[in-house]
């Protein structure tokens, strides 16, 4: 089935313009409060959201969508996507539901969905919403005695912070350590830096004044400048940058290098396998991560289990394999002992137990191997299928066969922008670097033509 509204990671677009609008997120309520509307109990929906001016607007309409269904609605305000997820089970909820678009800038928002095991929700059951949504759905509406509630509960975000915290092995404090943390003025600005201060650590925060247009701007984990210039001005012994709501995150080591989510993969991963925690083997992470971090599992005995984009079926590969360590190179960390989904403040924690206990600095500790050269480029485009041409698939063909054993070639269209992700990576980088140029030029000669 073509879908029409949901991408790699919900439903995500630019405020106010189809589908991100007021009228569809009533609708998608609706139609998410019918198909889990089941059983005589009286059913419930946790709605968070992250800092953009745009939540307001969004939150009010899938208030009146899923009271509309008969849906009582417990509304959390900003609060990280993790803290939907844990929160969701916490309650006994029927859904859950998360009002962001994580790193995009703020004029983007969108709705993620979680089912009552606070995962996100399946093809099948996205399927199922957009049949929905092409219907009328009037008949599904609920009897006006039978019209839901909505409450606010600001006070739960505590709950997550109380959660989060006991994620850090009990032996270790973090007494001592200096942490800048950069909450992308997003939905962790309140809650972790008050994890960490209330863990024992001196904190510096940055990112932590949201104004709804704010989010994301030259700051957070996809802009890691502002949080390396902190770092070197306070002297902080780690920087940690989240995303705009938290599932992802990037640390920065005391001299201002940037790790990024696989280096943080290898630690975790080496630190359970050491403490007779990690299960099944090895970890999952998507098919952007490194080359390196492969090799790097291998010589260890560890098998890397390889994804499609998207952390949702990082956690199905997961789930599948009887693994409790994945993620993404872009800071996507997901813990199944701790968690259903990715969670930014949690994984810091764990790399801060790393650090504490070794007594190392955070670049001898996270950095783990070298990475394979690799160069990402991005070729926007607006109409047409381009990598359907004979052009760009004889290109394709022709670069796969360069790269041969020595590398790899990924290609393929964003889920949540209008773009076309070129990547490929070698030992040699002029190889891979002159691979990708002539990939893009060939794409984007396409595109322009179409």
């Amino acid at each position: 089935m073509k879908r029409k509204y949901f991408g790699t990671d919900g439903i995500r677009g630019q405020s106010n313009i189809f589908p991100m609008t007021p009228d569809l997120a009533m609708r998608v309520g609706i139609a998410v409060g019918t198909i889990f509307r089941n059983g005589a109990h009286r059913h419930r929906v946790v709605i968070g959201k992250d800092t953009r001016l745009s939540g307001y607007m969004l939150e009010n309409a899938m208030v009146a969508g899923f009271t509309a269904a008969g849906l009582d609605v417990f509304l959390l305000g900003p609060i990280p996507t993790p803290g939907v997820a844990m929160l969701t089970r916490s309650l006994r909820a029927d859904i859950g539901v998360m009002i962001s678009a994580s790193h995009n800038p703020f004029r983007d928002n969108g709705i993620k969905l979680f089912g009552p095991d606070g995962y996100k929700l399946s093809d099948g059951i996205e399927e199922k919403i957009e049949e929905l949504l092409e219907q009328d759905m009037s008949s599904q509406l609920a009897k006006p005695e039978d019209i839901g509630r909505a409450k606010r509960v600001d006070g739960d975000i505590y709950r997550y912070i109380e959660q989060a915290k006991r994620t850090l092995p009990r032996d270790v404090t973090l007494q001592g350590l200096r942490i800048a943390i950069d909450c992308a003025n997003g939905a962790a600005y309140k809650v972790a830096p008050s994890a960490l201060w209330e863990l024992g650590a001196e904190v510096v925060t940055i990112g932590t004044e949201p104004n709804g247009v704010n989010i994301n701007l030259e700051c957070g984990s996809t802009h890691p400048a502002a949080l390396q210039k902190k770092v070197h001005e306070v002297r902080a012994d780690i920087g940690i940058a989240l995303d705009g709501d938290a599932d992802r995150v990037l640390i920065v080591d005391e001299t201002g290098k940037v790790i990024d989510g696989d280096q943080l993969m290898a630690v975790i991963a080496d630190s359970w396998a050491a403490d007779g925690m990690l299960q099944g083997g090895g970890i999952a992470a998507t098919v952007m991560s490194n080359l390196g971090l492969e090799r790097y599992l291998q010589a260890r005995g560890l098998k890397l289990h390889r994804t499609k984009v998207g952390d949702r079926y990082v956690v199905e590969q997961m789930r599948q394999d009887g693994l409790n360590v994945g993620g993404e190179q872009s800071g996507h960390i997901v813990l199944s002992d701790f968690g259903t989904t990715g969670d930014g403040l949690v994984a810091a924690l764990q790399i801060l137990a790393v650090v504490k206990r070794q007594g190392k600095s955070v670049s001898e500790v996270c950095q783990r191997f070298e990475p394979v050269p690799q160069v990402l480029k991005n070729v926007r485009v607006s109409a047409g299928k381009p990598l359907e041409h004979d052009a760009v698939r004889q290109a394709i063909a022709d670069a796969e066969a360069e790269l041969a054993r020595s590398g790899r070639l990924l290609i393929r269209p964003s889920g949540t922008e209008p773009l076309i992700r070129v990547m490929a990576e070698g030992d040699d980088r002029g190889k891979v670097e002159r691979i990708v140029d002539e990939l893009v030029n060939v794409i984007g000669s396409v595109r322009s033509a179409a």
